[in-house]
């Protein structure tokens, strides 16, 4: 992966089809996803996937969300996007997706995707996946992130997923709450996380718990950036320069799209490319930051 020729990182990228062509969500939840983004091309592949950022200069964080003991989905498998950035090192880098429900099995399946595979770090769903993520059962998972020197990446805030459809597809919103992720960053200081999205209606917890804990960041993906809580803004251009970080949440929102309207936020030409690439380049233990 050559940094210098690269224009952004994007930290938030999903897998949602199997080569086998299983799909990561239900019909009822992929089907409400679709027409809550208006998404065009909601299906790529990986070598789509890799394609397309190709052609963009971008690299891209790649991963799945496990919630199959809470939806009865199986994911796409972790090894297909850890095999794709085996074969796309230039432009992809592996996340996981790991079920809390399956305990001892999830962490030795975190053990082995980190030393077989170089997965980078692991994606949390709490609204899909139904757990606090201050949940004493998911602890073991994180003891293991955390050994490995991993990252952990939660959602916050509302979902997409499920939206508009009945009982909100059963999704429970109260789960992406980032004040139970501040519990975990409290009990694990040495396991970097990224709390995902603007966090609606929770905006200032997330920037309280990134603004409190050192080892916790903020991506921008899920909103169009002409969207964004002003407060977050502010945050981004100020004390959370070097801890937030440019995520798209393709292809329910393409990086073309963020990246138009970011072009109009009011953010600082020295604090622009951090958001673009360096502050992901740092996390990621791509440069020496």
């Amino acid at each position: 992966m050559n940094l210098d020729e690269l224009v952004a990182i994007d930290f938030h990228t999903h897998a949602e089809v199997s080569a086998k062509g299983g799909s990561s969500l239900s019909a009822e939840l992929d089907s409400a996803a679709g027409a809550y983004f208006k998404a065009e091309h909601r299906h790529p592949t990986l070598p789509e996937i890799a394609a397309h950022y190709r052609e963009r200069k971008m690299a891209c964080v790649v991963f799945t969300v496990d919630a199959e003991s809470a939806t009865g989905t199986p994911p796409v498998p972790n090894e297909e996007i850890a095999e794709a950035a085996l074969e796309n090192p230039d432009v992809i880098i592996p996340f996981a997706g790991v079920d809390p429900y399956k305990g001892k099995a999830a962490v030795r399946q975190i053990h082995r995707l980190v030393s077989e595979f170089g997965v980078k770090g692991f994606k949390f769903h709490p609204s899909i996946q139904a757990f606090h993520p201050n949940d004493r059962m998911a602890y073991p998972l994180y003891e293991a992130i955390e050994d490995a020197g991993a990252i952990a990446l939660f959602h916050t805030g509302q979902t997409g997923i499920g939206a508009g459809a009945p009982g909100g597809g059963g999704i429970r919103l109260k789960y992406s709450n980032p004040m139970d992720v501040d519990d975990v960053a409290a009990d694990f200081p040495g396991m970097r996380i990224v709390l995902a999205h603007p966090s609606f209606p929770w905006q200032d917890e997330a920037l309280a718990v990134a603004t409190h804990k050192p080892q916790v960041y903020i991506d921008l993906s899920g909103w169009s950036p002409k969207y964004f809580p002003p407060q977050l803004v502010k945050y981004a251009n100020s004390l959370l320069q070097d801890k937030v970080l440019f995520g798209s949440d393709y292809p329910m929102l393409s990086p073309d799209r963020w990246l138009a309207d970011f072009a109009g936020l009011p953010v600082k030409d020295s604090v622009r490319p951090k958001i673009l690439k360096e502050n992901a380049a740092a996390l990621l233990g791509l440069t020496d930051r």
